[in-house]
């Protein structure tokens, strides 16, 4: 039974490990909301209080636990000694390892690829790329901020994709394909190099290049821990 003064993440951690055992059955739906609140002992108001949008609420922070152990484990060791592309490429595997319900994350797709859903499913994969940039230190604070994230989340939203379907042993056939994809990415960073290299190309791009210099990251705000409200972290 959770305690009436508990904090509104107690609440909402207590509630996601009680819904997991019932996603299998019926997915992150009603049912399992109030199947979640009665094995967790939290009144429904108390539930609904801290979860307004009920079990799209829970495969929410569900996935977002999931990103903080992936950037405690970015956190915790050294990959100084590692290539650039080897640490984006070690972190995804960290974020995909820290998943510990392969079939919570199935129903979670099948949910947010809905249409009333499918922005805060895009929303989640962009910050879980946003976690994963931040956590290896980048310094971005032009256009570069968004195109490096828009490609991870499309990295990583694909290796989640191929992960879901793996049979290999340790999932190697996951891993192989994320390099690949990092592989096909750093193609496209060299790429873009090489054009900015080249005088010529430099000079017909430079009308471009000068208009993208004038987009800045987004401004970190504070993060506010209300009932079904979320900005983004600092």
């Amino acid at each position: 039974m959770i305690d009436p003064t508990s904090s509104p993440e107690t609440v909402k951690t207590a509630l996601v490990d009680a819904i997991l055992p019932h996603v299998a059955f019926d997915g992150w739906s009603e049912p399992a909301f109030r199947a979640a609140c009665r094995d967790a002992g939290v009144s429904t108001d108390m539930a609904r209080a801290v979860c307004p949008k009920g079990a799209v609420d829970l495969a929410i922070a569900y996935h977002r636990r999931a990103d903080d152990e992936m950037a405690r484990k970015v956190a915790a060791t050294d990959l100084s000694a590692m290539r650039f592309r080897d640490r984006v490429a070690q972190a995804v595997r960290w974020r995909v390892e820290a998943i510990d319900d392969r079939e919570a994350v199935r129903r979670a797709s099948s949910l947010f690829a809905l249409p009333m859903h499918a922005a805060e499913g895009a929303r989640l994969i962009w910050g879980t790329a946003d976690r994963i940039w931040d956590a290896l230190g980048d310094p971005s604070d032009d256009i570069n901020w968004y195109t490096k994230r828009a490609t991870l989340s499309g990295v990583y939203g694909s290796v989640v994709l191929y992960w879901l379907g793996d049979d290999s042993t340790g999932h190697q056939a996951t891993w192989a394909f994320l390099d690949r994809r990092i592989d096909d990415v750093m193609r496209i960073e060299k790429a873009k190099a090489q054009v900015n290299a080249n005088p010529v190309l430099k000079r017909v791009f430079a009308g471009p290049n000068w208009l993208m210099s004038k987009v800045k990251a987004p401004t970190r705000m504070p993060q506010v821990d209300l009932p079904g409200h979320w900005t983004p972290k600092e």
